[in-house]
C-alpha cells in the first residue's frame, strides 16, 4: 500500500510520524512523508499511484475540502488524526464545530481521536458517520511513554545547568500575524460561518493573551532574580514570533530563548515544566515530569483542561516557592499517576502503540487501486525541479523584501533524519528499512 503522510509543522509532527512511517514500512506498505506542495505535484503529474492521504486535520475550508476531493478524485482514501486535538479550548464541542463538518467527515475514509473526549463529541455531533471515527490515540503520545525515553536527544543549545521548562502559548498576542491578518485569515476559512461567537472570542483571547504575556514576563523576571540553582529556558509556540521574546527577555540571567528541535526532549530533561493553557501539560504529566500552571489572573478561557494539570500558582512568589519546593525535592514532586483529565484526553493503551492501531485500520481501507508502485526516479526529479523554480521565486521576493521563511516546516538534514530513524528501529526492533531524501521537505521510506 502507498501511504503519503502530511506534515506541517515538523517540531511538533515529524517524530510521531516518522514512527508510523517506519511501522508501516516494515509491514511492507511505501511511505512519503511530505509538506503538501510535494504530494499534490507528484499526483498531478500521475507520477503518484493512488494510496492512503494522511493528512492532519480535516478543518471544513474551502481550500481543504478542495485538494481532499482532488485526492479522491485521483483515486485516493483520505484519514486524519487532528494535531490540534481540542486540548487549549474550553472544551471540544467548540473544536468540533470549527475543525470538522459533515462534509469533511464525508469525504475522510477514517477520522483517528486523541482520547474519549474527542471520539465521544464528534460520534454525536456526527452521529451519520460515527463509523468512521475510531479511538487510537496518537503516536505523539506514544513517544511520551518510558519504552521511548532513549530516543530523545538533547539539543547542543541547552544549558549545562538544571532549568526550568516554560512552555509559552501566547500566539493570539505574539504570532507571526497581526490580529486584523488572523480575523481575515480566520473569516476567509469560514470559521466566523462555523461559530459565530469565535469572532468576539478572538478579541477576548488576543487581549487576555497580551496581559498574560506581561504577566509571565514579571513571573520570569522574579524567578531569575530569585533563585541561585536553575536556568530557565522560554520555548515558544510554533506560530509564535521568537524574536518578540528575545526581546521581552533581553538581559535576564540566566534565561534562555530557544525553539530547537521536538519539545520532548526539553521536557523529559528540564526539572519542571511551567505553563498556562498548553498542551506540553499534557506531555508533562504522562511523562511523570512535575508541572506547574501559572494562572497570574483569571480570564474567560481559563477553563483549559490542561489548566487543571499539576501544581497552581496564582503570584511570582507563590510560583517560586513551589518551583524551589520541586527543585530541592524533584523525585517526591513529580505527578505518577495521570489524573482523569488525561484519561478523557489521552487514550494510553499498555498493549499497543496508537501507531499500530493507526496502521491497521489503514489497511483496512487498502483496495487494489493502492498497491501500483510509484515512479520514484521520475518523482525525484519533479521535486528538483520544482525546487529550482522555487528558488528563483525565493530570490525574487528577497529582492522585493517580500520573503517569509518556512518556520514551521525547515528542510530536512540527512544525518538529522537518519539518526531519528535509526533510534526509532533500535527502539523498536525493526531492521531492513531503505529511507530515501527526495527532496528538502519530501522522504521515502520503505522495505529494501
Amino acid at each position: 500500500m502507498n501511504i503519503y503522510i502530511l506534515v506541517e509543522i515538523t517540531s511538533r509532527e515529524l517524530d510521531s510520524k516518522l514512527l508510523i512511517a517506519i511501522l508501516a514500512a516494515a509491514r511492507g506498505h511505501q511511505v512519503i512523508l511530505s509538506d503538501l506542495e510535494g504530494i499534490v505535484k507528484g499526483t498531478e503529474k500521475g507520477i503518484l499511484a493512488p494510496g492512503i492521504f494522511h493528512t492532519k486535520s480535516i478543518t471544513p475550508t474551502d481550500y481543504k475540502l478542495k485538494n481532499h476531493q482532488f485526492f479522491i478524485d485521483k483515486g485516493f482514501k483520505v484519514t486524519s488524526l487532528d494535531e490540534e486535538a481540542g486540548v487549549d479550548l474550553t472544551g471540544y464541542e467548540e473544536f468540533s464545530k470549527t475543525r470538522f463538518s459533515d462534509k469533511s467527515i464525508e469525504l475522510a475514509s477514517a477520522v483517528f481521536a486523541w482520547g474519549d473526549d474527542d471520539v465521544d463529541t464528534l460520534k454525536k455531533k456526527y452521529s451519520k458517520y460515527a463509523s468512521k471515527i475510531h479511538k487510537t490515540g496518537s503516536p505523539r503520545v506514544d513517544l511520551w511513554k518510558s519504552k521511548f525515553s532513549n530516543y530523545w536527544k538533547m539539543p547542543k543549545s541547552a544549558p549545562q545547568k538544571p532549568f526550568l521548562l516554560i512552555s509559552s502559548n501566547m500566539g493570539a498576542s505574539n504570532g507571526y500575524m497581526q490580529m486584523h491578518e488572523w480575523y481575515k485569515s480566520r473569516y476567509k476559512s469560514g470559521y466566523y460561518d462555523r461559530d459565530p461567537n469565535l469572532i468576539k472570542d478572538q478579541f477576548i483571547r488576543t487581549s487576555e493573551s497580551i496581559l498574560k504575556t506581561g504577566a509571565f514576563i514579571e513571573a520570569i523576571k522574579y524567578l531569575a532574580n530569585n533563585n541561585n540553582g536553575y536556568d530557565i529556558v522560554l520555548r515558544p509556540h510554533p506560530i509564535e514570533n521568537i524574536e518578540a521574546w528575545k526581546i521581552y527577555l533581553d538581559g535576564i540571567p540566566n534565561v534562555h530563548v530557544i525553539r530547537e528541535g521536538s519539545i520532548s526532549p526539553w521536557v523529559k530533561n528540564a526539572f519542571a515544566v511551567m505553563h498556562n493553557g498548553c498542551t506540553t501539560a499534557l506531555e508533562a504529566t504522562v511523562s511523570g515530569k512535575p508541572l506547574v500552571t501559572y494562572v497570574p489572573f483569571e480570564t474567560s478561557f481559563d477553563n483549559h483542561p490542561p489548566n487543571h494539570l499539576g501544581h497552581r500558582a496564582k503570584s511570582p512568589e507563590e510560583l517560586s516557592n513551589i518551583l524551589k519546593s520541586i527543585f530541592i525535592n524533584t523525585k517526591s514532586e513529580g505527578q505518577n499517576e495521570t489524573s482523569k483529565i488525561i484519561d478523557r484526553k489521552v487514550f494510553l493503551d499498555k498493549n499497543e502503540l496508537a501507531a499500530e492501531k493507526i496502521i491497521k485500520l489503514l489497511e483496512n481501507l487498502i483496495d487494489n487501486n493502492h498497491s501500483s508502485s510509484s515512479n520514484w526516479i521520475s518523482f525525484r526529479w519533479l521535486l528538483r525541479k520544482n525546487k529550482i523554480r522555487k528558488l528563483i521565486g525565493i530570490a525574487r521576493r528577497m529582492l522585493l523584501g517580500t520573503f517569509k521563511e518556512n518556520n514551521k516546516f525547515p528542510p530536512f538534514k540527512q544525518d538529522d533524519i537518519f539518526n531519528r530513524i535509526d533510534r526509532l528501529q533500535k527502539i523498536i526492533g525493526i531492521k531492513d528499512l531503505k529511507c530515501e531524501i527526495l527532496s528538502d521537505r519530501t522522504l521515502l521510506i520503505k522495505q529494501k
